[in-house]
């Protein structure tokens, strides 16, 4: 049997549970976001996708404002060729960044802070 790319990952670590789906029943990508103080869902345009050469870059707004400082989180999807089981373990990072801004304009200086986490869990492939 040929080897197949994963469609859903279920990640975890440092407080956090991710769930990213790259595809759904409706045909949009799903992903969820869980930590010690939100569950944020989130669907189709509200989630972005970048093609690098460290993987996919699946990034979301954890929070976002006009007028101030705004989060994101950033998990770096790596490839993965699926084994005959369908499901394969995975090591890889998510990056919480703080966007600065004020309403006056971008402060001076660095404009972005980076958290990184260390993630664990799985690559697997469903059918919707």
């Amino acid at each position: 049997m040929a080897s197949t790319q994963p469609n859903l990952y279920e990640l975890s670590g440092h407080g956090i549970h991710v769930t990213y789906s790259t595809s759904s029943i409706t045909g949009k990508p799903l992903f969820s976001y869980h930590d010690a103080v939100q569950t944020r869902s989130f669907s189709g345009d509200e989630i972005q996708t970048q093609s690098s050469m460290l993987g996919s870059l699946v990034s979301v707004f954890l929070m976002r404002t006009i007028d101030g400082p705004s989060t994101s989180f950033t998990l770096l999807v790596p490839g993965v060729r699926l084994p005959t089981s369908e499901i394969a373990s995975i090591s890889t990072e998510g990056i919480t960044t703080l966007h600065k801004f004020s309403i006056i304009g971008p402060p001076l200086g660095q404009t972005e802070l980076y958290t990184l986490h260390r993630l664990q869990g799985t690559a697997r492939f469903v059918v919707f």
